[in-house]
């Protein structure tokens, strides 16, 4: 099994943009939360979260995106399981979601972004401030974030049968956890 070392590589060659690179710092946080959790191999499920959207930068569209990503990947020597969770999180590929990885993954995904645009507009930007509360009230406000998919967040929630409460919260743990390296622990990111 390839590494965390040689995943960042992948991500760092392929995606320059510092929001998406602490995005998938984010959604690698939140993976591994889940996979602690859930019993599952940590290492593994972290890669796959660092790794989800790494074409993106580069192959932005629903044709390309993480479709021309798998093949990279494939040349790469990742393994099928891993892309293949990487596949499911886009319904737009046909792939369904069926292991725990791929279910967590998706559902991860959206509510990672969302959250970091809670803290963004916090007076202390510090994710670790962040309550279920104030986002399930920026959920309903739909200006808020427009490009966020409040569909899927609901969606993934369904698929893991998870409280919505109890999933934000453990998300929100999750990226408390790596708020220094996502810049949400404090003003001005001190």
């Amino acid at each position: 099994m390839k590494n965390r070392d040689e995943a960042w590589k992948v991500l760092t060659q392929y995606t320059t943009n510092a929001s998406l690179i602490k995005h998938a710092l984010a959604v690698e946080a939140a993976m591994r939360h889940f996979a602690t959790k859930f019993g599952e191999n940590v290492e593994r499920w972290g890669i796959v979260g660092l790794l989800h959207d790494f074409d993106y930068e580069k192959h932005p569209t629903a044709e390309e995106h993480p479709i021309l990503g798998s093949k990279i990947l494939r040349e790469l020597g990742w393994d099928e399981e891993l892309i293949r969770a990487i596949m499911s999180h886009g319904d737009h590929t046909g792939v369904p979601r069926e292991s725990l990885m791929e279910k967590t993954l998706f559902a991860v995904d959206e509510l990672c972004g969302f959250l970091i645009a809670v803290a963004l507009v916090r007076p202390s930007r510090d994710i670790r401030e962040v309550k279920p509360k104030s986002v399930n009230k920026k959920l309903k406000d739909k200006a808020f974030a427009r490009a966020v998919k409040r569909e899927d967040i609901q969606k993934g929630i369904e698929e893991l049968e998870m409280e919505k409460n109890v999933f934000i919260q453990d998300v929100l743990d999750a990226l408390s956890s790596v708020a220094a390296e996502l810049e949400l622990n404090g003003a001005g990111g001190n």
